[in-house]
């Protein structure tokens, strides 16, 4: 910022010949008509006072630089949050029936809804077709889930539903043309991926643009349980196709600055990535993805970064298991389809290159009760007064406690950060 001081000695100049008193010529002396009268240096205007040579102050424009010390400016950041399956057992669907007969599931979020609230983009597995109380709430094996969660989903706090999975189908057509037709409805700024009502939609990539940054969210899924797609649907759910993908993720790299894939993929209950799982993710790091949150297999598996060919670093999260269920399973063992996480993950923009800044895995418990609330919260919150209430001490004796619960999750996922 520039102050120009001439103007101001000029001012106070002009201020000194309005009120009756002439012109300086010497600095301490003033000229009024033809006498002279003598003043103190302390009664001329600071800027002269401060001079050395009051004369080139008057002679000459001087220009002084004021340097303004602003503030550094941070780099643009972006907290993402992401939990995994939402499936809907007939227990949980249950859940929501109300006394007055209407449903709402805003329970299953209630103990962890800040920090999905919170985060600047928040996404979630759904697990199962949202079809409505009209086609009938079925639990496994081929799921159906009330209109009623959709609502609880988005008070929740997600931004975008994921519903590439394999249980995309079990409604069959008009199950997902239900399922589609209520987002796009009722909620139509909710950005929902992995099924498509027209070829049109099955072609765009869903970019949410989030303090400048600009992020790419693709969903596939490995099948959909032998259920074909419609004929003349082919569209209709992503589906893992190399070719299609390696597509999706050159044009999501044209209008993104940072691409997020989330696989339904690997197999249930197995706390290791496989073989399949871990060749996917190399595809994915060589094509340069950015993230990677796996679910499917109900349980967690590691967090791990994978190099791809031109050394891209991609984060992979394996699975990051159930968000809530209600496994109707008592062998042992089961007590472990009750440990999610949630990926955390905060990205940051350098030099108009974005990585990732900071990542976490906090883990989560789905909290089931026989005759009583189910409600997912985090593990740190979780007390041992919860665990003794937990179905699953009775399902999984041997094995289900506040204690196997974290050891569990270190043995899997462990210290993110030695």
């Amino acid at each position: 910022m520039k102050k120009r001081v001439y103007l101001r000695i000029c001012l106070c100049l002009t201020v000194l010949l309005f009120t009756g008193c002439g012109v300086q010529n010497t600095v301490g002396e003033q000229v009024t008509g033809s006498s002279t009268e003598t003043i103190s240096e302390s009664e001329l205007p600071v800027e002269i006072q401060e001079s050395k040579d009051t004369q080139a102050f008057l002679d000459t424009e001087v220009m002084t630089e004021s340097t303004e010390i602003l503030p550094k400016q941070e780099s643009p950041t972006v907290t993402i949050v992401m939990v995994g399956d939402m499936l809907m057992h007939t227990a949980v669907n249950d859940s929501g029936k109300q006394e007055d007969g209407s449903y709402n599931y805003d329970h299953l979020f209630t103990n962890v809804q800040t920090k999905i609230q919170e985060a600047d983009l928040a996404l979630v597995n759904q697990e199962v077709i949202i079809s409505g109380r009209d086609a009938g709430l079925k639990g496994y094996p081929r799921f159906n889930s009330a209109y009623e969660l959709g609502d609880s989903l988005v008070k929740a706090g997600f931004d975008v539903v994921l519903h590439a999975t394999n249980h995309a189908m079990d409604m069959g057509r008009e199950g997902l043309l239900r399922c589609v037709s209520f987002w796009e409805e009722t909620y139509p700024w909710m950005d929902v991926v992995g099924i498509y009502d027209d070829e049109a939609s099955a072609g765009e990539i869903c970019i949410r643009e989030v303090e400048g940054i600009r992020i790419a969210i693709l969903n596939y899924t490995y099948g959909t349980n032998g259920i074909a797609l419609p004929k003349d649907m082919p569209y209709a759910v992503d589906l893992w196709d190399e070719d299609a993908i390696r597509a999706d993720i050159a044009l999501a790299r044209e209008q993104a600055d940072f691409i997020i894939v989330c696989p339904h993929w690997g197999t249930e209950y197995v706390f290791e990535e496989t073989k399949k799982q871990k060749k996917w993710a190399q595809f994915l790091a060589d094509e340069g993805v950015d993230l990677c949150i796996g679910t499917h297999p109900h349980v967690i598996e590691p967090v791990k970064w994978v190099t791809g060919k031109d050394g891209n670093e991609m984060l992979v999260y394996y699975s990051i298991g159930n968000f809530i269920n209600a496994t109707s399973g008592t062998a042992s063992g089961v007590s472990s389809r009750m440990l999610g996480a949630m990926a955390q993950v905060t990205i940051t923009m350098e030099e108009n290159q974005c990585e990732i800044k900071e990542y976490d895995a906090l883990p989560l418990v789905a909290h089931v009760e026989k005759k009583g609330p189910i409600s997912t919260y985090f593990l740190q919150d979780y007390t041992e007064e919860l665990a003794q209430k937990h179905y699953m001490t009775k399902a999984d004796p041997d094995n289900f406690s506040l204690t196997y619960l974290w050891e569990l999750y270190d043995r899997v996922i462990g210290d993110l950060h030695p």
